[in-house]
């Protein structure tokens, strides 16, 4: 079968390292697992960054890339995959420890993948496989940001930086239909205008001051923008982090003003298999579709990574299969 592989990792030329190849079929490891045909992948940052050697375990690879998919189970069910192995044990043996596809396992960029029976959930008859398979990495991340971790209630606002990736259009399509009021900061025109026409309430330049503080700020840019983060929420508000862009390391972490002003700082990783099926009820409810940016079949997929890598995107970027 066909299968978008990291064959090596090299942190300044990423893309030198992807390789579309032949690989054989994938078996399961035992009855609990079963094989999944995948009709649409979608790619996120920790594919790229695993092409850059982050988080790659010693003597890994060639290793097939994609956390997020959704195809067909062996009935022949239209089914999303929890991309997160060995929660609550399933799937994997005690002890064994969390881990995600594309890590330890082969992910979703290819034409099938196994996984865990307990990890696949029914996909909704309104969405298509490509919308579908945006939900459990971007979407389940920001749902997470905004229900458990922020404490934002609805009317609250949320400042959201750098709108474009799947997070941040995540954010904003999820905030609105909640009733917050969700402030946007983007470095060009364009972007402000499109996230106006996604429910934005409020779009500003990058960096400028605000009109007011918000009662929380969601951080997935890292460095460029920490400063600003802290600077732009309340006393006792949440700056909560799922991922740094721009680098993990500010020139002032602003400890002092962290503390003096009782802010509270929240990471968010990986999501649970129940969290998922609440943010698909959510999404149906509210009539809430993942926004996608490009579609590419699965045989063009460096057009994919090349257009993520080089920036200006507005959404998910979807792999199709060819069959």
């Amino acid at each position: 079968m066909l299968a978008v592989c990291a064959v090596r990792f090299d942190a300044d030329a990423p893309l030198e390292g992807l390789e579309i190849r032949k690989i054989p079929a994938p078996r399961p490891p035992n009855e609990d697992w079963t094989v999944v045909t995948v009709r649409a992948a979608s790619l996120n940052h920790h594919d790229l960054w695993t092409l850059r050697g982050v988080g790659v375990r010693p003597g890994c690879g060639p290793l097939v890339l994609g956390s997020d998919g959704a195809g067909l189970d062996e009935h022949g069910r239209r089914v999303l995959i929890h991309s997160v192995i060995g929660e609550e044990g399933h799937g994997t043996p005690p002890g064994a420890g969390l881990s995600i596809l594309a890590e330890d396992y082969p992910g979703t960029f290819a034409e099938q993948v196994t996984a865990p029976r307990w990890n696949l959930l029914t996909i909704p008859p309104e969405f298509s496989f490509e919308e579908a398979a945006c939900l459990p990495g971007s979407y389940l991340t920001a749902y997470r940001m905004l229900f458990d971790e922020s404490h934002t209630r609805p009317g609250d606002t949320v400042l959201v930086h750098g709108v474009g990736g799947g997070v941040a259009t995540a954010l904003i399509l999820l905030g609105t239909a909640a009733g917050l009021r969700m402030w946007v900061t983007s470095r060009t025109e364009t972007g402000q205008r499109k996230a106006l026409r996604l429910g934005a309430e409020a779009v500003f330049p990058a960096g400028v001051p605000l009109p007011g503080q918000a009662d929380a700020v969601m951080e997935t840019v890292g460095a460029a923008t920490w400063q600003h983060s802290i600077a732009s929420v309340k006393d006792g508000g949440a700056v909560v982090l799922a991922g740094a862009t721009s680098g993990d390391n500010p020139p002032n972490l602003l400890m002092d003003d962290i503390v003096a002003r009782g802010l509270r700082i929240h990471g968010v990783r990986l999501g649970r298999r129940s969290q998922l099926s609440d943010l698909i009820t959510f999404c149906t409810a509210k009539g809430i579709r993942p926004l996608i940016d490009t579609t590419f079949p699965l045989t063009e997929a460096h057009h994919g990574f090349r257009r993520m890598e080089a920036g200006g995107l507005f959404g998910k970027i979807v792999f199709k299969m060819n069959s």
